[in-house]
């Protein structure tokens, strides 16, 4: 199973804020939405980076609560690695074990099409096991 198969069954939508966007204004989108992170996006529609819970974590450790107030440039992720539809479930866990990130960005000719988290990966693999198991006892009981 790849990437495609998650976006078909979750879709593509992807919550975006602007560069300019507070970590408060991020972190109002998180909660709205129930998701745990926002791509940070241009002007041009391309990516600028990746602001996630533990990026807000992070920067309020740091900086004090007073940090809430600051465009979220000063605190994304700004190197963000994507992925594509074609990639399979197996190399999204390596990489994001690798990485050690919950979120990968999917890009279709080089434009935002979706995201993928570490919770669709894993809902993924856990479907894969459990046809894979339905396969080995038919054929079993087949004989």
């Amino acid at each position: 199973m790849n990437v495609s198969s998650i976006l078909k069954d979750k879709g593509s939508e992807v919550v975006s804020a602007s560069p300019d966007a507070t970590l408060f204004d991020i972190a109002k989108l998180l909660a709205e939405h129930g998701i745990g992170c926002v791509v940070v996006t241009d002007e041009n529609g391309g990516i600028a980076g990746i602001c996630s819970e533990r990026d807000i974590v992070r920067t309020m450790a740091k900086r004090g609560p007073s940090a809430m107030e600051e465009p979220v440039l000063r605190s994304m992720t700004k190197k963000v690695v994507t992925c594509e539809v074609t990639d399979t479930v197996d190399r999204l866990m390596a990489r994001m074990t690798a990485g050690r990130f919950r979120h990968l960005p999917v890009l279709v000719d080089d434009r935002l099409a979706g995201i993928v988290s570490i919770g669709d990966v894993v809902r993924m693999r856990i479907a894969e096991a459990e046809m894979e198991a339905a396969a080995m006892r038919d054929y079993i009981a087949t004989g």
